[in-house]
């Protein structure tokens, strides 16, 4: 199988301008063949680095698969999850395929052409907890999450997903002490060491809990309801409106055709695209 080609970004970079010019970031994609993909490197199942070196993930796949719709190659960069959605990327990369959720604040800065599936959020505890029986448990706990995540600002009470069909969420954690990582799998490394050792809960996608559950990590979820439900959309540099639809259509072909899907049920078991 041929490689996939990344590269690792440094985290201090020099920002540019606030958005693309109209049809420019198209027109650099399709004249070099390339679409410069950004993602995170420690974030399985949807992306992460194998023994191999190699970038995998249901997040790569599907880039790959946008890029391939589209009629160009897929090449893959991974800057910190802060970098990304503070937007600005003065074209570094082209669109991030990332699993991130649309929100209000992050509109600000980019645009999302298309939600491509959708996950649960979830509190997930040591297994040898007895403390926190259901999410509310968790109010005044130190709690782990991803720096810039919507589970920091779910439990700083400033969440706001602007998407249609989104189900209504309330919160439910008072006064969490919030403790943060430059990614959800380094809360989760944490959690596993012990019960309160260094956290009393995580907070985190669905899909990466159980990847981590799979790997041995003696964790158990909270309660069976999902926090909040969060669209997982494409995002762009804003101002380019030539390049969103371009994505927008590869991504409806994707999911008519059903490769969506199929990825889907590669990484997750199941389907999460509709």
């Amino acid at each position: 199988m041929k490689l996939l080609k990344y590269t690792l970004l440094a985290g201090a970079m020099v920002m540019g301008a606030t958005s693309a010019f109209a049809g420019e970031a198209l027109d650099r994609v399709m004249s070099k063949g390339k679409l410069v993909v950004s993602t995170d490197a420690e974030y399985p199942p949807q992306s992460s680095i194998n023994a191999d070196n190699e970038l995998i993930g249901f997040d790569v796949d599907v880039g790959r698969a946008i890029a391939k719709q589209m009629g160009v190659e897929a090449e893959f960069v991974t800057p910190g999850w802060d970098v990304i959605t503070s937007g600005h990327w003065a074209g570094r990369w082209d669109m991030s395929v990332g699993s991130m959720t649309p929100t209000k604040e992050r509109a600000k800065v980019l645009d999302f052409p298309v939600v491509y599936y959708f996950t649960p959020a979830a509190l997930v505890v040591h297994e040898k907890n007895t403390s926190i029986h259901q999410t509310s448990d968790a109010s005044g706990k130190k709690v782990g999450v991803g720096v810039s995540t919507t589970y920091e600002s779910y439990l700083n009470k400033k969440l706001v997903i602007d998407a249609d069909g989104v189900p209504e969420f309330s919160f439910v954690i008072n006064d969490a002490d919030i403790r943060t990582y430059d990614s959800d799998v380094l809360a989760l490394d944490d959690l596993r060491l012990g019960d309160g050792v260094r956290l009393d809960a995580a907070f985190t996608a669905l899909p990466t809990i159980l990847e981590a559950q799979k790997n041995g990590y003696p964790i158990k979820v909270v309660g069976p309801e999902a926090l909040f439900m969060e669209p997982l959309a494409i995002a762009t540099a804003k101002g380019d409106a030539e390049l969103n639809a371009k994505i927008k259509d590869a991504v409806t072909a994707l999911r008519a055709d059903g490769t969506l899907s199929k990825i889907s049920e590669k990484w997750y078991g199941g389907d999460l695209t509709q």
